[in-house]
């Protein structure tokens, strides 16, 4: 008898047919499960120096160029999530012919002509002046080759061209903006905008002007700039004030196209300054796969602001868009999730 009602135990509890205290046949709850984890990260993500970034995402690794350092011309580094960052190399092992290598500032890629084009600063020797190349690629990683015998932008009456940042439309035109260097002469800076060819290694039409330093922020440099289209609109990111001081920071304008015309935000600058990250700056906004906006920027230590080591290291925030406007969410040293 014993062996009966142990036998029928058991395959009651098998069946999860009743109690397992016996007598109210109810089944058993299965245990409630522990919610995953969410993993998280905090600032910065990349402690080395890396000025300038500019990323694309490529077939899920992110490539983020910066401005050169003693051993490239063009580092990059790469990560599957913008959070874990590896070096890479030089991408760009000799800059072009009209060039000279050490000075290569501010580059960006993006994917046209049949392969990658990035547009890069550097020394002219002609004009001793900081001008802007465009070198091609099969791929993201280089190498990149630049054989034009002169830049393709260089205003040297303007104190030079620098900042080149390439946008592709939604027919998939390009377009090109960046920077005169007119403070390298102690005169006004302005953003300037054109369309590009169709390969994208030469400008087309006119030369439009969009933006100037003409707010108390911005005091006498307003640069890198990076057009972006969110939910039907386009806003022209750019940086201002001295690079290498903790005023430097982040400020948006909402442009009509990509030649604007463009109004500047009434609440800029959008990040600036906080105790942990002094003049943050030059930076690139990118929109993940899960159609998260995130925010890649340099920082300088507030206790080593215009040093060489560490020097301006690399931050990622969020961005949140409120009433249709940009809110960077930082600098933030608090654990935060990893970006979608």
């Amino acid at each position: 008898m014993v062996r009966r009602l142990a036998g029928i135990l058991s395959l009651c509890l098998l069946a999860a047919g009743c109690s397992s205290s016996g007598g109210s046949g109810e089944p058993a709850r299965p245990a409630e499960k522990e919610p995953p984890a969410v993993a998280t990260f905090t600032n910065p993500v990349f402690t080395d120096n890396f000025p300038d970034p500019g990323a694309i995402l490529v077939d899920g690794t992110w490539y983020a160029y910066g401005t050169n350092n003693a051993a490239a011309n063009v580092p990059v580094l790469t990560s599957p999530d913008l959070v874990t960052w590896t070096g890479a190399g030089d991408v760009l092992p000799e800059v072009g012919k009209w060039a000279e290598a050490g000075n290569t500032w501010a580059p960006e890629v993006i994917a046209a002509d049949g392969g990658y084009l990035l547009y890069y600063t550097a020394r002219s020797r002609a004009t001793n002046r900081q001008c802007i190349g465009v070198a091609r690629a099969t791929e993201p990683q280089g190498p990149f080759v630049d054989d034009a015998d002169e830049p393709l932008i260089c205003q040297a009456d303007e104190g030079g061209s620098i900042d080149a940042s390439p946008y592709a439309d939604e027919s998939g035109a390009l377009w090109l903006h960046w920077k005169n260097d007119g403070n390298a002469l102690g005169r006004p800076t302005h953003l300037y905008g054109s369309r590009l060819s169709k390969d994208g290694r030469t400008l087309e039409g006119k030369t439009v002007r969009l933006l100037t330093n003409d707010a108390a922020w911005e005091d006498h440099v307003i640069e890198a700039p990076q057009l972006v289209r969110h939910d039907g609109k386009l806003f022209l990111f750019y940086s201002a004030n001295a690079f290498d001081k903790d005023v430097y920071a982040v400020g948006y304008a909402e442009c009509d196209s990509p030649l604007g015309p463009c109004r500047k935000a009434s609440e800029n600058p959008i990040l600036r300054t906080s105790p942990a990250a002094a003049g943050p700056g030059h930076s690139f906004l990118v929109t993940t796969p899960a159609g998260e906006t995130w925010l890649l920027y340099h920082a300088w230590p507030p206790e080593a602001i215009g040093s060489v080591v560490p020097g301006r290291q690399l931050w990622l925030d969020r961005v949140d868009w409120i009433d249709g406007r940009p809110v960077v969410q930082g600098p933030t040293t608090d654990p935060q999730p990893v970006p979608r």
